[in-house]
């Protein structure tokens, strides 16, 4: 590969073994033409996926790295991140259904605006499926809610980066398919400039999407993890308040009318207050921990 082109092209492959020999003859060829690199990462394929990546052994642009079991998509973009050496890194996914011309277009717009990621958003894209939709909006919703987030799209699988600040902050993220998520948090949270372009995605031609119900499940502790290792007190404090008007609600009614106090409504106390103390605790820990990395 050649360390002195400003791109490399990082695409994590599981089991595409009947996408990739319609799809990479076509960007092996425009990623030359353009002096772009590429970094494949086949993740503990059992299908044919090795055989044809075997077939592009001459291609001087393409590096390939071969994971002995499956680790997942979060994994597979590490391996890459990791072996990328150029200022930028782009990662689509090996299915074919992102457009070449929108590397193009996110590459212009990260350095025309001197940003350090750039999302492509399907903001206007049908989703595959009701449920799939359905699952995209709890989440987005659930992000939006707890913390700032100027970016619509947050699990696009098209995002460009500054290669350095995405290999600064990996070990923060997942080896699941929630590493889409929650990169882009990270960039946010750290005050970086995240922007977001349109893109276009065509439907998958062979083989079906690895996301499901778990997926969804398991992006949204990963975001709520993120929260706490960033903004803690937007989960403490909620639950804080949340104990206090329970308990106010319960209790007031039994001292106005029997003056009395129940044990209830001292347990309701003692938790809202064991919550703040939490709170400020995991705060302290957040601010120890962002400073020591």
């Amino acid at each position: 590969m050649d360390e002195r082109s400003p791109l490399t092209v990082i695409i994590p492959a599981f089991n595409e073994g009947k996408n990739l020999p319609s799809f990479l003859p076509e960007l092996v060829s425009y990623c030359k033409e353009k002096k772009w690199n590429i970094i494949l990462v086949n993740d503990g394929s059992i299908d044919e996926t090795r055989t044809i990546l075997n077939q592009f052994k001459g291609e001087e642009i393409l590096h390939v790295i071969h994971h002995k079991l499956n680790k997942g998509y979060g994994a597979a973009i590490k391996s890459g991140l990791e072996a990328c050496h150029t200022e930028y890194a782009i990662t689509i996914d090996a299915d074919g259904q992102h457009s070449l011309n929108d590397i193009d277009k996110l590459y212009e717009m990260i350095t025309a605006h001197d940003a350090d990621m750039v999302v492509g958003s399907r903001k206007n894209s049908a989703s595959v499926s009701f449920y799939r939709g359905l699952g995209k909006s709890i989440i987005r919703t659930l992000a939006k809610i707890m913390m700032s987030v100027p970016i619509y799209d947050l699990n696009s699988g098209m995002k460009i980066y500054r290669t350095k600040l995405a290999k600064k902050y990996i070990h923060l993220t997942p080896d699941t398919m929630a590493f889409s998520d929650i990169i882009t948090l990270v960039f946010i949270n750290n005050r970086h400039l995240v922007l977001e372009a349109p893109i276009t995605v065509a439907k998958r031609k062979v083989g079906k999407s690895k996301i499901g119900i778990e997926t969804a499940f398991h992006t949204i502790m990963e975001i709520i993890n993120i929260i706490i290792l960033f903004s803690p007190m937007k989960i403490f404090l909620p639950i804080s308040i949340l104990c206090f008007l329970t308990t106010l609600a319960w209790g007031i009614p039994l001292i106005i009318v029997h003056h009395v106090v129940s044990t209830g409504t001292l347990l309701g106390v003692i938790s809202g207050l064991i919550f703040f103390l939490l709170g400020l605790i995991a705060e302290q820990l957040s601010l120890i921990r962002r400073i020591n990395h």
